[in-house]
């Protein structure tokens, strides 16, 4: 083994400690530093936020069944005072959703529901609304939606609460679907086979 000598020793501490000196100077400056200009989205983002249009999806659980969800929201923000929040949010909306389900033994189920959240992210956007008529949900009820607009790159999708998850165990160790809170959604698992929707995205929640 060979030994390092007190000289080589403490000139090889100097510069490790320059070094280091060096790098806490830069790090500094990285952080101090002007942000760098970010590129806007080249789209209209005046306006609230919205989704429209119709689609049939494709539910890979039942790929043979007729599923249909036709959605009108729009962003209304603090439009919805709610108890300790008189104001409501910056993700309050208005608009309706018409949902229908025809299984190939052909038994059909259909609901129509009245938007009360919606949160746009890019190409993506989240909103629920509260069940209004329907021949097989609860009035009352709230579901939540998901919605990926693929703007002609791919097929838009769309995800609903309901579907695969939104699943809990109570105290006694029974099944049950949890109450869906405001703008609570799955990711949009299914893919449109027909139709399409548009996201008009803007920052609501910042609002």
């Amino acid at each position: 083994m060979f030994r390092t000598s007190r000289t080589s020793r403490t000139a090889r501490t100097r510069a490790a400690r320059t070094t280091a000196a060096a790098l806490a100077g830069l790090a500094l400056a990285a952080l101090t530093a002007p942000a760098p200009a970010v590129a806007k989205d080249s789209g209209d983002a005046s306006g609230p936020a919205r989704v429209t249009g119709s689609a049939r999806i494709l539910y890979g659980i039942v790929p043979d069944d007729e599923i249909w969800f036709t959605i009108d929201a729009e962003g209304a923000p603090h439009s919805h005072p709610l108890p300790g929040l008189p104001n409501g949010l910056p993700t309050d909306a208005r608009g309706t959703v018409h949902f229908s389900h025809r299984t190939a033994s052909g038994d059909f189920r259909e609901a129509d529901a009245t938007v009360d959240c919606l949160a746009t992210g890019g190409p993506v956007a989240t909103l629920t609304a509260v069940i209004t008529k329907s021949n097989g949900m609860t009035v009352g009820d709230r579901i939540g939606l998901s919605i990926y607009d693929a703007h002609g790159h791919g097929k838009d999708r769309l995800g609903f609460s309901w579907g695969v998850g939104n699943a809990d165990v109570d105290k006694d160790g029974h099944l049950y679907q949890p109450v869906v809170g405001t703008c609570m959604a799955l990711a949009p698992f299914a893919p449109v086979t027909r139709g399409g929707y548009t996201v008009h995205s803007v920052d609501s929640v910042t609002a």
